[in-house]
């Protein structure tokens, strides 16, 4: 048996005396596996740095290297994180319907586990926590399937939870790590109908569509980030600037930063220079249409593929567009349905453009950043889902759950 069969089955067993607990049972767990983070800090800063040496060793980029680094405060926010999930509502058991039937059947629509959730993702440690916290709070075990890039610090923060999980109610074996790095233990995963109920990678397009092509496991989809910014005509300079910026430079790795910015062409011609003098102090290339780069010459020409591809690093396109209807079919065309921005003091183009684009998260003067699950005040996120079916944008407690109906009868037969 295959440490990947044998995983699942441990967390299938778990699965049902996980459901039958109470909301204090698991926020007490939760309240463990939040303390024992905080209280070993040192531990998983060292295995991370194990990680980090054999990263750089093998020439991960920078991003790469960002996504995967832990210290003090992402911990501290790891584990606040889990004491946020603590404080949210508990949807297992909420009734989403209830009706009576004229033959007197009494129907009720409840929530419930998934059951088994599979999570296969990167190189970000803080998510083997993520995952587990929302995963348990709503009555699921969870088998993780890091990056082999993080292996090191998914070990030590897995063996602490499992730590903190032996002094709970919450069964040991509902929480998984799979440690065998070879891609055969994803493509096993893939396959595992009956032991896992639901997939949900979350990483790059790569991993992202290997799962989605390639699983006989149901998959909830969460899409890489070509996420755009568009800067109207009508846009103050002095919100703008600080929110682009922040849209692409406080952390370029994730998938809510900003790859492309649309810019009206009268904006363009009065504000890009000083917009681009900004971004190039804080060290991004630029790559541009060619309106963009006769009005400032060091932008770099941008090619076809520049306009699909999700960079996660320092490297930004701008386009200049002659009004709201050019930047909403750019965005429709090279779009990946995750996060959208429109920078306006307009109203009716601001009303247009969330109501059109078709995105998970549509924003109006605000940085694309927020899209998070932190930010959305769902203690954390198991993804951004930019599918339609289920789920979609970040996805907490609600997200994680399905339902189903309860009837009591008092002797009634079908004719």
């Amino acid at each position: 048996m295959t440490e990947v069969v044998e995983k699942a089955k441990l967390a299938k067993s778990a699965a049902p005396r996980l459901g039958l607990l109470t909301t204090a049972q698991k926020n007490d767990a939760l309240l463990r596996m939040a303390d024992i983070l905080l209280a070993n800090q040192a531990s998983i800063i060292a295995a991370n740095q194990e990680d980090l040496e054999r990263g750089r060793h093998n020439g991960l980029s920078t991003s790469l290297l960002d996504r995967l680094a832990l210290n003090e405060a992402r911990i501290v926010a790891m584990a606040e994180g889990l004491q946020q999930i603590v404080e949210l509502p508990d949807p297992i058991g909420d009734t989403l319907e209830q009706f009576t039937r004229p033959n007197g059947l009494r129907i009720e629509k409840v929530r419930v586990p998934l059951g088994v959730i599979g999570m296969i993702y990167e190189a970000r440690p803080n998510v083997t926590v993520d995952a587990a916290g929302l995963c348990l709070k709503t009555g699921n075990a969870v088998v993780l399937r890091g990056g082999s890039s993080a292996i090191s610090s998914n070990e030590q923060i897995v063996a602490l939870l499992h730590e903190a999980l032996r002094g709970s109610d919450i069964p040991e074996e509902a929480l998984q790590l799979i440690t065998d790095p070879n891609r055969s233990s994803v493509d096993e995963m893939l396959k595992l109908n009956g032991l896992i109920d639901v997939l949900i990678p979350r990483g790059g397009h790569s991993l992202i569509q290997n799962v989605v092509k390639n699983a006989t496991v149901p998959v909830i989809e969460t899409g890489a980030g070509i996420c755009h910014t568009f800067i109207d005509q009508s846009a103050k300079s002095e919100l703008a600037l600080p929110i682009v910026l922040n849209a692409k430079v406080q952390r370029p790795s994730v998938c809510n930063a900003m790859e492309t910015m649309l810019v009206h062409e009268a904006y363009a011609a009065e504000h890009l220079a000083a917009i681009a003098k900004a971004f190039t102090e804080a060290g991004v290339e630029l790559r541009g249409c060619a309106k963009a780069r006769q009005l400032v010459p060091t932008i770099k020409e941008a090619g076809d593929a520049d306009w699909d591809t999700e960079y996660g690093d320092y490297t930004l396109n701008v386009r200049v567009v002659s009004g709201l209807d050019e930047a909403m079919a750019h965005i429709q065309a090279h779009g990946t349905m995750h996060s959208e921005c429109i920078l306006t003091e307009d109203a009716a183009h601001a009303a247009r453009f969330l109501q059109e684009v078709d995105a998970a998260a549509v924003y109006h003067n605000a940085s694309t950043r927020f899209t998070d699950g932190f930010e959305f005040g769902f203690g954390a996120e198991i993804g951004i889902s930019t599918q339609k079916l289920h789920a979609r944008g970040p996805m907490g407690l609600p997200a994680l759950t399905s339902s189903k109906y309860r009837i009591y009868g008092d002797g009634q037969i079908r004719g």
